[in-house]
């Protein structure tokens, strides 16, 4: 029941941080960032609770559960990147979804274990979900980048502009964003090479085949911008199909398995 109950104060924490966010698109007016991120940071603290009563304080990678820690993730991070750079769109788009997730698992979700992990694969899982989480936000702004790019060539300079930093600084954050996303990418290769028995094996071939294509992908967007100045809709679509690839890779299999088939990977 305190579970519940904390659900419904996260979700509800998240959607206000969204509404405030949102504001340059409902009325007009500035978004309420110094509000909006309180209430953000408030729903972040609540999100850890509520990850740590349901599972135990362990990593639960179940599909609901691992859905919801990617999210709490990929809230914490969208918190640090707007504390930086103010992105309102972003929030306006990360919380919802999170808030979406939290509702899934904490009221519709069938109930799970953690399951038994060294510190070794701990620490690989921990790798993967930051990369996973910043290549994510980076996925976001792409899509908020081909928005932004539609509207100044069509002379569109609605509210939605209002909620959107200038064009370059939008793409300079992209592009760190992948950069950092494509270091962790690499550490959780290095660290799957370094600590999972049998990389390769059949249970894990996928995971580690679609996240080396991935790596590739973001890769090649990474040279191309340094040697060839690669921007705009390029770098957008290679945004997009590398974390489509990285969806898959993570969560391809446990849809199928546990939504599907009904079964579960120890």
């Amino acid at each position: 029941m305190a579970i519940h109950v904390l659900a419904l104060l996260a979700i509800t924490l998240y959607l206000a941080a969204a509404g405030g966010l949102a504001r340059p698109l409902l009325s007009g007016g500035q978004p309420l960032n110094r509000l909006a991120l309180g209430l953000a940071g408030a729903a972040v603290l609540v999100h850890a609770g509520i990850l740590l009563g349901m599972h135990r304080g362990a990593l639960d990678l179940h599909f609901f559960a691992a859905l919801s820690l990617v999210a709490f993730v990929v809230s914490a991070l969208t918190l640090l990147v707007n504390a930086s750079r103010p992105v309102a769109a972003l929030g306006v788009i990360v919380f919802p979804l999170t808030a979406l997730l939290i509702a899934v698992d904490g009221f519709l979700a069938p109930p799970t274990l953690p399951q038994a992990m060294e510190w070794q694969i701990k620490l690989h899982v921990t790798v993967a979900l930051i990369a996973f989480g910043v290549l994510s936000i980076a996925a976001v702004l792409a899509i908020l980048l081909a928005v932004q790019e539609r509207a100044l060539r069509h002379r569109q300079f609605g509210p939605l502009l209002r909620a959107l930093p200038p064009l370059t600084m939008t793409e300079t954050l992209l592009f760190r964003l992948i950069g950092a996303g494509f270091l962790l990418l690499t550490l959780t290769l290095l660290t799957g090479a370094l600590f999972v028995d049998n990389l390769f094996g059949q249970h894990l071939v996928h995971k580690t085949v679609l996240s080396i294509v991935a790596w590739l992908v973001f890769g090649l967007l990474l040279y191309g911008r340094w040697r060839h100045g690669w921007r705009g809709q390029r770098a957008v679509n290679l945004t997009l199909i590398g974390m489509a690839v990285l969806v898959l890779a993570f969560f391809g299999s446990k849809f199928v398995l546990e939504l599907i088939l009904h079964r579960t990977l120890a």
